[in-house]
């Protein structure tokens, strides 16, 4: 390098380059790059330009150009060197001496911010409602002055931070070279950094108002470490999608017009060890050979800790890693919807973990969480709860929907624990809660926000489901946000899944003693749009797996499990059915370990499979069992009150008001020559017989139909004799 000692333009106070070499300048490119210096003003055409940059322990700088001999820079304090340039800013790269050795890299203070002051604006006012394509690392081209370079923008919301660097192994995590600049108002930090690659690892280091440095996880981060670690990935995408078909489909699509019944699984123990690829043809397959319309992923976003099954969850916009690449799970999504498959995931907007190295105080203080603990604490299961009421984190989680519903096709999302969100005194003594401003239990804020989520999701996404899992009776959660609902499509069914469960549970000597156990869901079917949920929480934990709740011998257990889920698909509202429930699996379920696919080649397990791959088939073929779901001009009682028969029949009818006719006899032995009211008269096809010996039953039934006669009986103008088989359910329809 040459030895003549360079102009190094104007001063900058010392106490600045000693934050500007420290990392804690928050603008630090006011300082470093490059300026415009003023020259001779009595020359029109002079122009000049400082370049500084930051080379802590270089023996000599200099700045490299293209088009002109390289610069050398003298070092003004603190690591930082500087010279200046004749005329206008151009690209330039800085090449730095450390003895024998040098070095040539990029300068990332040399170009103009990353994101846009309209994205700023939006995030600003909390409407930014596409965060993940300007928040987070974004492997791209940024452009300088003449050209551009491929390298990886940041950008994080820290807004009470002092100072906030990027570090990963592209600089040895060592942030003091790569500190980010604030962008004003918005909270916003922003640095691009050259010749960052994608599969890079990250984090930010926030210095926190009390000047402590701490390091954290991008809230932002498209991809994450496989647990334990928990580092950043620079992630991006190369995925065609082929579902062009399926998804303007979609947008044409009633769901609840339509039948849907879903599939519920747990990714990491349907089949230990498979990846979100390998697992596409034999999911399909399977889906295939059941006749579900859906497949519900329990949470699939990033999570610390397997136990929680994903429900505590770290990484809100990352696919975990446990089983693949975001590209691998649009690959999976993808075949899946190829193939016909709707697909729902999980999403936990209610709560999130307290690890120190995520959401939790993230630049130093509550941030994402609120800060009263009697509303910023979920003491149920120790974790933190977001502050509704702050715009930019209710954005972050409106944004985080509508990231699984767009950019990963994501069909529905089933909001976990709606309840523990919208009661202040959830699971709280007196004096732990604090009302609302009316002094009332709900949180006004949350209710807001799901009316937001909700309402912006349906809005931006026709044909998606948006499904609440709300324990409680709370009025309208699938009442539209217009008239003050919450807008869901959906609401788990949990009082008749208690209801119902409970009384299958019984002797069947017992059960005429609980007969409205079984009816009382009845009386509110209509009052919001439901689903009957047989899911992983009634099959775990000491309850048991569905077969072991029945009474009775192996027999009676199987034929009880299939009276059952034929009660379930035929009573109004969509189903669902936790994974291994569908075989009759005898031990509860445990994440630490698979499914028991060994019990399948026993045949009476085999059979009850196939009763529901029956079960399904005909529940699609059939739509009067889900055209009118909502609609109680769906539905008619037949026989709802013969508890002593332990019998319940119904019809359920189509828009063209053609029935379908459901008979259960819950009790152990046979009834015959049961005569029920019928609206017409006619020949009644018995398409489906759980008791059937195909599918392990006794064979009991009625020789393929019954035919109606103009005998009037229990107030109907037509009546007909069934022979009801002993823990058993029959369909007919009207030829």
């Amino acid at each position: 390098m040459p030895d003549r000692m360079p102009q190094t333009g104007p001063s900058v106070a010392d106490d600045v380059l000693l934050a500007v070499a420290e990392g804690r300048y928050a603008d630090p490119h006011s300082v470093l790059g490059q300026h415009p210096v003023p020259v001779d003003p009595g020359r029109a055409d002079a122009a000049a330009t400082a370049i500084r940059t930051l080379r802590p322990l270089a023996d000599a700088v200099e700045a490299v150009f293209a088009d002109a001999p390289a610069l050398p820079l003298a070092h003004i304090g603190h690591g930082v060197w500087a010279g200046v340039a004749d005329g206008v800013p151009r690209d330039y790269l800085i090449r730095a001496v450390y003895g024998e050795d040098d070095w040539t890299s990029d300068e990332p203070y040399r170009f103009a911010p990353s994101i846009g002051e309209l994205d700023l604006h939006l995030i600003g006012e909390g409407r930014h409602e596409e965060l993940w394509r300007v928040l987070g690392a974004h492997h791209r081209e940024h452009w300088g002055i003449t050209g551009a370079v491929t390298g990886t923008s940041f950008t994080v919301w820290a807004p009470r931070a002092q100072a906030v660097r990027v570090v990963g192994g592209f600089n040895r995590w060592d942030g003091t070279t790569h500190a980010m600049r604030s962008m004003g108002s918005s909270g916003v930090w922003e640095l691009f950094v050259p010749d960052v690659e994608a599969g890079s690892t990250y984090k930010f280091e926030i210095r926190t108002a009390s000047g402590e440095w701490i390091m954290k996880a991008d809230p932002m981060a498209r991809q994450a470490e496989i647990a334990p670690a928990t580092g950043s990935i620079v992630s991006t995408t190369s995925h065609e999608w082929g579902d062009g078909e399926w998804m303007s489909r979609r947008t044409r699509t009633n769901v609840h017009e339509s039948p849907m019944s879903i599939y519920e699984m747990h990714f990491g123990s349907w089949r230990p060890g498979r990846s979100y690829r390998d697992v596409a043809d034999e999911l399909i397959e399977y889906l295939g050979w059941l006749g579900y319309t859906h497949v519900e992923f329990m949470p699939l976003a990033e999570h610390p800790f397997g136990g929680s099954w994903g429900y505590q969850v770290t990484g809100y916009y990352a696919v975990t890693s446990r089983f693949g690449s975001p590209d691998d799970l649009k690959y999976l999504i993808d075949r899946l919807h190829q193939a016909g498959y709707g697909v729902i995931m999980d999403w936990v907007p209610g709560h999130f973990p307290k690890d120190e190295w995520a959401l939790a105080r993230f630049d130093g203080e509550a941030l994402y969480e609120h800060p009263d603990p009697r509303r910023g604490e979920q003491k149920d299961w120790g974790t933190y709860v977001f502050d509704f009421g702050n715009p930019r984190v209710r954005n972050f989680l409106v944004a985080n929907a509508l990231f699984w519903l767009e950019e990963m096709h994501i069909d529905g999302l089933r909001v976990d624990a709606v309840a523990s969100m919208i009661y202040l005194d959830y699971s709280r003594a007196d004096g732990e809660w604090e009302p609302n401003i009316h002094g009332g239990r709900e949180h006004l804020e949350a209710i807001g926000f799901l009316q937001e989520a909700t309402a912006t999701a349906y809005k931006r996404n026709p044909g998606v489901v948006m499904i609440a899992e709300e324990s409680t009776s709370f009025p309208g959660v699938t009442a539209a946000t217009s008239s003050g609902g919450l807008g869901f499509g959906y609401k788990w069914n949990m009082g008749w899944m208690h209801d119902t469960l409970q009384y299958i549970s019984k002797d069947p000597m017992y059960r005429s003693h609980h007969h409205h156990d079984l009816t009382f869901s009845f009386l509110y079917a209509f009052s919001e749009h439901f689903v009957l949920p047989i899911s992983h929480d009634e099959v775990v934990h000491g309850k048991g797996s569905l077969v072991r709740k029945m009474p009775g011998d192996h027999w009676q257990q199987l034929a009880n499990v299939r009276a059952y889920l034929s009660f379930m698909w035929a009573h109004p509202g969509k189903q669902l059915l936790f994974m291994g429930q569908e075989f009759g699996q005898l031990s509860e379920w445990s994440e630490e370990r698979g499914l028991d696919w060994w019990i399948l080649e026993q045949p009476s397990h085999k059979q009850l499979a196939e009763f529901v791959g029956a079960l399904n088939r005909t529940y699609r073929e059939q739509a009067a069992l889900w055209q009118l779901d909502d609609d109680s001009a769906g539905f008619e009682w037949i026989e709802g009150g013969a508890s002593h028969l332990n019998v319940v029949a119904f019809l359920r009818y189509d828009r063209e008001h053609r029935p379908l006719l459901c008979i259960v006899n819950f009790a152990g032995v046979p009834h015959e020559h049961v005569r029920l009211g019928l609206p017409v008269t006619g020949r009644w096809r018995e398409i489906l017989n759980s008791d059937a010996e195909q599918w392990g039953g006794s064979g009991v039934g009625n020789l393929g139909g019954v035919d109606a006669t103009a005998t009037p009986w229990a107030g109907r103008p037509a009546s007909a004799e069934f022979t009801l088989p002993p823990l058993g359910a029959v369909w007919f329809t009207l030829e």
